[in-house]
């Protein structure tokens, strides 16, 4: 058993600045992870970074985008916590040595992205991600902060009150890749959930193989109701071929979007007059795919994105990378020819809930990052507002798990803060099929070290059952909630197509009771690795097709074909799903839109 102060899982942006706030307030604190910090995801971001720095703008403008661009889903505790703490962070970086693109006068760059009413997006060309990874683990290094890269944690070590609100969370099991080694890792304060996203759910995606979810599903499982799954967003410039991001800067920049046709159709066919290839990544992504659906994409499954007319030397400073991905994926030279894009499942602006603090209803249980909701995107992220998320809320996280003095949350957790019951008229019963694999310890053991043991016994025996047995492959599961996913849970949703998928969910349900491992290895065994994954991207793929059932109104990504309109006097809630013991309950809980500083009045949302 290893033991700390406080357990931080996953070690991509959230997690590395979870770490730091957590050794700053004196913690011991470890980091558990299944990557090695620099292969996170976060490295992958292009964009850039929002934040109110300049002469003529200031954190409520940011606030109102953000809501805005929310489509009024968001909480405005969240929105207004997020826009006051963004601009000193970027600073905190800077200082740390984050190499940002700069003017003449040595300013750090902003540029314009989507949604955003001044150009306050900082970037380090685009590979802004990447650079920002690198810059916190060198401070993570220089701290001395304990990093257990390529151990894959399994489950959390929960008491197992009947009520979530009363449970505790005393640390995590994990599973060593290169030794096989199955152990706990106590955290005497806290655990911060920071593992991602769960693109994996989808067939095309811009995520990693590695989102598969684990946080958010693992949290669900011990008790902590999701919130909002059904908003996922999908980026509009995706390459077809393998999903690979185009980043939203190459239109910050100026690039422009074609049709089959040679329009422009973001103006010219009406989609947004006014901001057009700089609409929200919503409006952009259902515009290509209409354009597609009536004949007007090219080979019928995509449209261009040029930049060519931005000139080589503008395009090699700031777009560097992006020729590169053009060219190694698609055989295109950015320079010389448009590139092919098409709309692909990229966020998850649902998840793990929690308040401005990264607290969950569970004692001792943090989450930041892309699997938590605090409700900062609502319906629709605004491009550039992923980085900062993950420093302000990792910051709020890692500070509050180490004991740190913050003020007290407006946001409220758990069931208890739920407003009213909902229902869904699904045509399968819903949640476990064998609702083994919970967080929540055996018994009425509520002793740290009894939790934690119990916990680990099981993933031991787990483990040892998946490899023993013979049965079906993972993977044909796990490609068969994909394609239904990408099939029915896509950008535009209809009420016989989620019945559907959530038929199809349930066929997987159970034939994922039959799956074993044919590797008998017990070191670096990824098809065990992948196995579990796997039950993780079961879970999620139901909450979000059950939140997209239940939600009746058109709202930020989530489009039904039978609800084209926005219905506010019905719809600003949350939707949430509380495990239940593997009986999953639906319920909703109040939007905030209030904030200490301005109320946000809903307003038609037009770029």
């Amino acid at each position: 058993m290893y033991e700390y102060d406080v357990i931080v899982v996953g070690a991509g942006g959230a997690g590395l600045r979870a770490a730091i706030a957590a050794h700053e307030e004196g913690a011991d604190v470890a980091l558990v992870t299944k990557l090695h910090p620099v292969r996170s995801h976060t490295g992958a971001a292009e964009g850039g970074i929002n934040a109110a720095l300049r002469e003529g703008d200031d954190w409520e403008l940011h606030a109102y985008d953000t809501m805005k661009g929310s489509d009024y889903l968001g909480d405005a505790p969240a929105i207004d916590t997020f826009a006051q703490d963004a601009p000193d962070e970027v600073i905190q970086l800077e200082h740390w040595g984050m190499p940002f693109s700069r003017e003449d006068d040595g300013r750090v760059s902003q540029r314009p992205f989507g949604g955003l009413s001044f150009p306050r997006t900082t970037y380090a060309g685009a590979e802004t991600g990447h650079h920002l990874l690198h810059t916190m683990y060198e401070q993570a290094v220089k701290r001395g902060i304990d990093v257990y890269d390529e151990w894959y944690v399994m489950n959390l070590a929960v008491t197992d009150h009947d009520d979530p609100e009363d449970r505790e969370c005393h640390g995590v099991v994990a599973y060593e890749i290169k030794s096989g080694e199955v152990a706990g890792f106590r955290a005497r304060n806290g655990v911060v959930l920071a593992t991602g996203g769960l693109g994996q759910v989808f067939e095309h995606t811009t995520n990693a193989v590695a989102n598969t979810g684990d946080g958010a599903a693992m949290a669900y499982r011990a008790g902590v109701p999701l919130e909002d799954m059904e908003m996922i967003q999908f980026h509009p410039t995706t390459l077809p071929s393998t999903g690979v991001l185009i980043s939203e800067g190459v239109r910050g920049e100026g690039g422009i979007l074609y049709n089959d046709d040679g329009e422009r159709f973001m103006f010219e066919r009406g989609y947004a007059n006014n901001e057009g290839e700089l609409a929200s990544r919503d409006v952009v992504s259902r515009a290509e795919l209409t354009e597609v659906q009536e004949g007007r994409g090219i080979e019928d499954e995509y449209v261009h994105l040029d930049m060519r007319h931005l000139g080589e030397e503008r395009i090699v400073d700031r777009l560097e990378n992006i020729l590169h991905l053009a060219e190694d994926f698609e055989g295109v030279d950015g320079l010389e020819e448009p590139m092919p894009v098409k709309p692909g499942q990229h966020y998850a602006m649902g998840g793990i809930e929690t308040d401005e603090n990264g607290q969950t209803c569970i004692d001792g249980l943090y989450a930041a990052g892309e699997n938590a909701c605090v409700s900062l995107h609502g319906a629709n992220r605004l491009g550039g507002n992923a980085l900062p998320e993950l420093l302000v809320f990792g910051a709020r996280a890692g500070k509050h798990a180490a004991g740190g003095d913050m003020a007290a949350a407006r946001i409220e957790t758990g069931p208890s803060a739920k407003s009213e019951d909902a229902d869904v008229e699904a045509s399968v019963d819903l949640g476990a099929v064998d609702a083994s694999g919970d967080a929540a310890a055996d018994g009425a053991m509520t002793a740290p070290e009894a939790v934690l043991e119990s916990a680990v016994e099981r993933e031991r025996e787990r483990v040892e059952s998946l490899i023993e047995r013979e049965g079906t492959n993972h993977a044909e599961v796990r490609a068969d909630v994909q394609e239904t996913m990408t099939e029915y849970v896509n950008v535009f949703r209809e009420e016989e197509g989620l019945k559907q998928a959530l038929e199809e969910l349930k066929r997987a349900r159970e034939a994922y009771q039959d799956v074993a491992v044919a590797d008998p290895s017990r070191t670096y065994n990824t098809d065990l690795i992948h196995t579990i994954e796997t039950r993780n991207i079961l879970d999620l793929a139901e909450a979000i097709t059950v939140g997209a059932l239940a939600r009746e109104e058109f709202r930020g990504a989530h489009w039904r074909k039978a609800h084209q309109q926005r219905k506010d006097d019905e719809w600003i809630k949350h939707t949430m799903l509380a495990w239940n013991e593997g009986s999953p309950e639906l319920y909703y809980k109040p939007v905030i839109l209030e904030g200490d500083e301005q109320t946000y009045e809903p307003k038609e949302r037009s770029y």
